[in-house]
């Protein structure tokens, strides 16, 4: 991790990044978050709101709090779905406060030593290729064998801790991978060279995404380069608190895609998209990276983003379809990209769109939240799974692979046998014709 020192004893903040004053005194604390914000509607608790933390992060800084088990918890907590910074008026940047402020808290708060294990392993994993190709071949075995459906047929799930409960609960059915080549070739006159982010999970066990995301890119003049191999961008560690390891990952990604020679990035997973445009920002003290960092972010966009920036080449072919459209968080709030996945759903014939009740409100999904906080994120899974089957939908489409798990697993608690699909998936099968 990276270090700092405590400039002031009653201070509970070393001086590496701190929470920053600009920042926080920005927030009057008018109360427009609170609707918005997933762990307030659940609990009602006003330091379990972006409020709530803004003003604990103050006292940090000010040395008028002590860095208690409880004062970790609220920031534990928080999903980080930056449903907040839709709703600020004021232009709060939460997102930077939360990160600086998890970032000190993994830094100075001794964590009891079983929770500290757990935290490291599951970012040991999901940062690694190998460890992830290894959980995706025993998830592999688990189904396939049959043990699967003995285990739940007698009750064992109920008997593990309640973590791996939700691991277990949100594995996917694994599919044949579809490995996609370094360059997939553009049909007709190329408009661009794209290069694409593979992703952790994506890449382990959705491959079938970044398939659909190559084909359609391609059949709309992109020449697709997916550089292999390719790190982990650094997601889930900057959400966590682990900075120097996420900082570590974000430099390997940017030369890896240096080499590419790209001229746009596309990213087909929420999570990872928010934190690879923050780059700049994240690397803007390393003179090394930080106008490589800057570029890189300026490239990078959401694949239903610049699918939407192109005028429509391929044919869309008629699917009768209902399709309920979730916004995933770091796409809707962090990205601010809400317009762009619909108008690509809206462009084909016969498919009619669902919106969303509380379309703001956090699945519960957040990068690895559902196994820190397993009784939150069910609580918000159900919530979502209600309002998705409100609405009868024939399929759901968001854009990215934690939200896909998250509210499977939620409508499977609720008997609902409805698919959750990724966006890019309902594009690719209008364009050659078969069923999603």
């Amino acid at each position: 991790m990276a270090q700092g020192k405590a400039t002031n004893p009653a201070v509970i903040f070393d001086d590496h990044n701190p929470p920053a004053a600009e920042l926080y005194n920005k927030c009057v604390h008018c109360g427009f978050c609170l609707p918005t914000c997933p762990t307030y509607a659940l609990w009602g608790e006003e330091m379990d709101s972006p409020r709530g933390r803004i003003y604990l992060m103050k006292l940090g800084s000010e040395g008028k709090a002590r860095l208690t088990d409880s004062y970790a918890r609220h920031f534990d907590q928080c999903l980080g779905c930056m449903a907040c910074m839709t709703a600020c008026p004021s232009g709060v940047q939460y997102g930077k406060l939360l990160e600086a402020t998890r970032a000190q808290i993994e830094r100075n708060y001794p964590r009891p030593w079983a929770e500290r294990v757990r935290r490291n392993l599951g970012l040991r994993m999901f940062a690694s290729s190998a460890r992830l190709g290894r959980a995706r071949a025993f998830a592999s075995v688990y189904q396939k064998s049959g043990l699967r459906g003995m285990v739940h047929a007698l009750g064992i799930t109920k008997l593990l801790p309640k973590h791996l409960r939700s691991l277990e609960s949100l594995m996917p059915e694994i599919r044949a991978s579809e490995k996609l080549p370094e360059v997939t070739p553009a049909q007709g006159t190329k408009r661009m060279r794209v290069g694409l982010v593979l992703g952790c999970v994506q890449d382990k066990f959705f491959s079938h995404v970044n398939a659909a995301t190559a084909r359609v890119l391609a059949a709309e003049g992109c020449e697709v380069v997916a550089p292999q191999p390719q790190p982990c961008c650094g997601a889930l560690m900057i959400h966590s608190g682990a900075e120097e390891q996420a900082l570590a990952l974000a430099r390997q990604m940017i030369d890896t895609f240096e080499r590419a020679n790209v001229d746009a990035i596309a990213v087909n997973a929420a999570g990872c998209g928010s934190n690879v445009k923050d780059y700049g920002y994240l690397l803007s003290g390393d003179p090394q990276y930080k106008e490589r960092a800057a570029s890189f972010s300026r490239r990078c966009r959401d694949v239903a983003e610049l699918l939407a920036e192109l005028e429509p080449r391929a044919e869309r072919k008629a699917m009768s379809l209902r399709v309920a459209y979730h916004d995933a968080c770091h796409l809707q709030h962090a990205q601010r990209v809400t317009a762009a996945p619909r108008k690509l759903l809206k462009q084909i014939p016969g498919l009619e769109l669902l919106e969303m009740p509380e379309a703001a409100i956090c699945c519960g999904s957040a990068g690895v939240y559902n196994l820190a906080q397993p009784d939150a994120a069910a609580a918000l899974g159900d919530r979502k799974a209600r309002n998705v089957m409100s609405l009868s939908p024939d399929v759901i489409a968001t854009g990215n692979p934690g939200c896909i798990l998250q509210i499977e697993a939620a409508l499977r608690r609720a008997g609902s046998r409805l698919r959750v699909v990724h966006t890019v998936e309902v594009l690719d099968a209008s364009m050659r014709g078969t069923k999603l």
